[in-house]
């Protein structure tokens, strides 16, 4: 097949495109890069076009030239190599044959691809043509609505081909949206579904930013999975990884010879914990292929937001590193200003272009105003994970309520930074994977405690200010830890127990979304009050949450020992009657039905600063949901 030689002004990158893209300023880098149908010169074909400044040469091979690899043009004024090839089409399968600096020839995957092959196989494919960028008129703004996130890994949820064959998106779409729709979820959350060659790293080694991988079938079966979510009235949030790519030959490691992705010194291009590349965050070419990328995800597959993973390792240049082995910033400090740069720009590209796409930040340090406004100094993510509520949380449940007395704390502390961030409180798989077991192994005592304390957490989580994330398999009471290589264990809804906790899931998601008091203010210091936090000594916590009128108020009081408390006086904010709007001991549950009888009376007795109270029985590692009656 003949290439096609253009005059200078017939270039597939324009003037304009070239400039803007060596200065890194290209909004949608992927509509020049990467592989694209088009009429040239009056014929049809494919533009082709990739990023490497270095090479010596760089030449195209696919199957519409029988791998033989044609010599693309250089375009040194932006670095990048380009060749328009008529009669190609779409669904032709290509590489990049490039020579570097370093004098070897390797083949390179399009880092632009917008699908691959099936690992491990990695040509690209030429895509249909892409769809038109829409303007959003809307600012960007965090309404105050319920987030309820059913965090999933794709190839594990459930396997309807055989327990050895992945689903497909459509499979997903058929099975997938419905069960989270049922149990009241409002948000789907995936691990990463970009391309990747090693499936055990369940998305987070990126070698395709561009691609969904081709394990669950085409892009366009993906989007049908993201309009299918869409119908069903949930949001699809994406993990993704800006922050390191793996050292495969065949994707971005020192694409034309030399480091052009990634920083050339190992202090700053290497991460020892992954054995990953870091990316250049200050080099403005690679700055862009993110940023953009994070638009593209939102603009061509319609998705509602991205959860930014190891966010932590980003901002600070000694993450993980011993002293000596790290490089200090221009001012001698350990803060990645690059990195923060990069994240900022991300926000404003997002907020403007597609303000109706919010962004989660996975962040474990201190580091400040993550969720704060860039135009305020902030790094302008939406939420933050708290991490802090999950392993203090989870580091008491692990106790012996004989023990939890000396740990109290641990329950209470997470409200004394509360609203220092915008919240998801994570319970994610990273806490049910390399050897830590699940959330049911970790809660202490025998097998009926277990789901008692498991029941505990749940709605412990649910009435604590911040948004929601359960990991998949949470809601069946897994006992074992998550196995990528295997479909949840569905079998064990056939057990009663289990099956109460799925009913108890679906009922704090569906509370959770219909009482304003436990959304609707939730970045509102006003909006909470401890009634009970010092009773230690039986492991008794209460609060209150206000909503926006009398009957939206909720009060949360917590029994975290085996112990049944008869005539436990909590005070109350409001007089009259009180309805049990929740028990986590409610036989529906698999509890023993201790309890209040569904409802209580307000009694003029001053306590706990409130002008009213009511004696309580609190069940045995339970949790009780309050509220008024409307008059």
């Amino acid at each position: 097949m003949n290439t096609h030689t253009p005059s200078d002004d017939t270039f597939w990158i324009g003037p304009t495109d070239a400039w803007l893209l060596a200065e890194g300023k290209h909004l949608r880098p992927w509509q020049k890069l990467g592989a694209h149908p088009t009429t040239m010169g009056g014929q049809a074909g494919v533009a082709f076009a990739v990023w490497a400044p270095a090479a010596r040469w760089v030449g195209l091979s696919g199957d519409f030239n029988g791998w033989q690899a044609q010599g693309m043009r250089h375009r040194p004024e932006c670095g990048v190599w380009e060749l328009f090839v008529p009669g190609a089409g779409v669904g032709a399968w290509y590489k990049f044959q490039v020579e570097g600096a370093d004098g070897r020839t390797v083949l390179k995957t399009d880092p632009y691809a917008r699908e691959t092959e099936l690992p491990p196989g990695n040509a690209a494919r030429v895509c249909e043509p892409l769809r038109a960028s829409h303007a959003h008129a809307a600012p960007h703004q965090r309404p105050a609505v319920p987030m309820a996130i059913y965090e999933v890994h794709a190839g594990s949820w459930k396997r309807p081909g055989g327990w050895d064959v992945m689903p497909t998106w459509d499979d997903l779409a058929q099975h997938l949206v419905p069960y989270a729709t049922s149990l009241g979820f409002t948000h789907i959350e995936l691990l990463p579904v970009n391309e990747h060659p090693f499936y055990a790293s369940w998305g987070y080694q990126p070698t395709g930013l561009y691609a969904p991988t081709a394990r669950y079938g085409r892009p366009d079966g993906f989007r049908r999975f993201v309009e299918a979510a869409h119908a069903a009235g949930l949001k699809i949030i994406l993990d993704w990884v800006p922050a390191h790519f793996p050292t495969d030959e065949h994707a971005l490691a020192r694409f034309d010879g030399t480091p052009l992705y990634e920083h050339a010194d190992p202090r700053e291009g290497f991460h020892r914990d992954w054995n990953t590349l870091i990316y250049n965050f200050g080099r403005h070419e690679v700055k862009n292929f993110l940023v953009g990328n994070a638009l593209y995800w939102v603009e061509q597959f319609g998705i509602d937001g991205l959860r930014v993973d190891a966010v932590a390792s980003m901002l600070y240049r000694d993450y993980s590193r011993p002293a000596g082995e790290w490089v200090p910033n221009k001012d001698g400090g350990r803060e990645n200003y690059e990195a923060i740069a990069f994240l900022r720009e991300v926000h404003e590209v997002l907020q403007r272009e597609a303000p109706q796409a919010t962004t989660i930040a996975e962040e474990s340090t201190a580091f400040p105003q993550v969720t704060g406004p860039v135009q305020h100094g902030g790094l302008g993510f939406d939420h933050k994970w708290n991490m802090g509520w999950m392993h203090d949380t989870l580091a008491y449940m692990s106790q012996d309520p004989v023990h939890r007395r000396w740990h109290h704390h641990k329950m209470s502390f997470a409200m004394m930074y509360a609203y220092s961030e915008d919240y998801v409180l994570p319970l994610s798989h990273d806490e049910v994977v390399h050897g830590k077991g699940s959330l049911l192994g970790k809660m202490s005592g025998d097998p009926w405690q277990k789901l008692a304390n498991l029941r505990a957490l749940y709605a412990w989580m649910y009435a604590h200010p911040g948004k929601k994330l359960l990991f998949m398999g949470a809601e069946l009471a897994q006992p074992t830890e998550w196995n990528h290589d295997a479909e949840l264990p569905w079998h064990l809804l056939e057990q009663p127990a289990h099956a109460g906790v799925q009913n108890l899931v679906h009922d704090l998601n569906m509370l959770y979304r219909q009482q304003p008091a436990l959304h609707a203010r939730d970045t509102d210091p006003d909006s909470f009050r401890w009634l009970v936090v010092d009773d230690a000594d039986q492991s008794v916590l209460a609060f209150v949450r206000f909503g926006r009128a009398l009957e939206d108020t909720l009060v949360a009081v917590a029994n975290f020992t085996p112990v049944v408390r008869h005539d436990y006086r909590v005070g109350l904010p409001h007089d009259g009657a009180w309805t049990e709007r929740l028990n986590t001991d409610s036989s529906h549950y698999g509890g023993s039905n201790v309890g209040n009888h569904g409802r209580v009376q307000a009694q003029p007795q001053p306590m706990h600063g409130q002008g009213w109270s009511a004696p309580l029985t609190l069940p045995p590692l339970g949790v009780l949901f309050l509220q008024p009656e409307k008059t």
